[in-house]
């Protein structure tokens, strides 16, 4: 058995990232991010990337560390409104956009790792989302045909791998980090906890090591989440 562990991000980054790639990057706003791959896809300087992930980061945190180096020429994403550096960048045209309705762009992931290579679906149809793309019917219905996605590089964020690559999410940090896997070339996982093969039950194995090329340990991840702030109500 191959080793697939690495003993940095960096290491794990290096020969597998490139200028002008394709990168599904897991997460879902600040929840399951990889964070320390992207830093070191920041320290590695390469650029022109075309990055697939739910949502853009925030400012100064996950994608949008690579956004304020301009290593981003490309973004597929289904949710970009909570990072300013973004909205400037796209809005002074710096920046391409391909804005994905969010069930689509999972299934664009789920479909490419499973070698489908386009689907239909309705959601889009009569928008901007369908503009170019083919339209056919079905029972009456008008249904727009969506290309699959096969990135180059898969970064990915797992609470647990064991040796082999079998990997452990934790709880809503799942999100698009098992559809990222499958759909890249290479998939390159971070995870808070390593341990033998067999340590992990069957039963509990969320995505098998075949997906997964290599495998680097962040024990102690900043790890952000997202809060509720309200204000109360004087008059209550």
């Amino acid at each position: 058995m191959a080793n697939k562990i690495y003993p940095s991000a960096d290491a794990a980054l290096k020969g597998i990232v490139a200028d002008g790639q394709s990168l599904a990057v897991g997460g879902f706003g600040v929840c399951g991010i990889p964070e320390a791959l992207i830093d070191a896809l920041h320290d590695s300087g390469v650029k022109d990337l075309t990055c697939i992930s739910n949502n853009a980061g925030i400012d100064g945190f996950g994608l949008g560390k690579l956004l304020e180096t301009r290593q981003i020429k490309k973004m597929v994403a289904s949710y970009v409104g909570e990072n300013k550096e973004f909205e400037r960048q796209y809005l002074a045209g710096e920046l391409e956009l391909e804005f994905t309705p969010q069930g689509t762009l999972a299934e664009k992931l789920r479909a490419g790792g499973a070698g489908i290579p386009a689907f239909f679906t309705k959601t889009g149809v009569g928008t901007q989302v369908a503009e170019g793309k083919e339209l056919r019917e079905f029972d009456g219905e008008t249904y727009v045909m969506e290309r699959s996605l096969v990135p180059d590089v898969a970064l990915v964020k797992a609470d647990v791998a064991d040796k082999s690559g079998n990997l452990r999410f934790r709880l809503t940090a799942r999100n698009f980090n098992p559809a990222a896997a499958m759909a890249g070339k290479v998939c390159i996982v971070e995870v808070e906890k390593i341990v033998e093969v067999g340590e992990l039950a069957p039963d509990d194995i969320h995505l098998p090591g075949i997906y997964v090329h290599r495998i680097v340990l962040n024990a102690t991840p900043e790890k952000r989440i997202e809060k509720r702030t309200v204000t109360s109500n004087k008059g209550d």
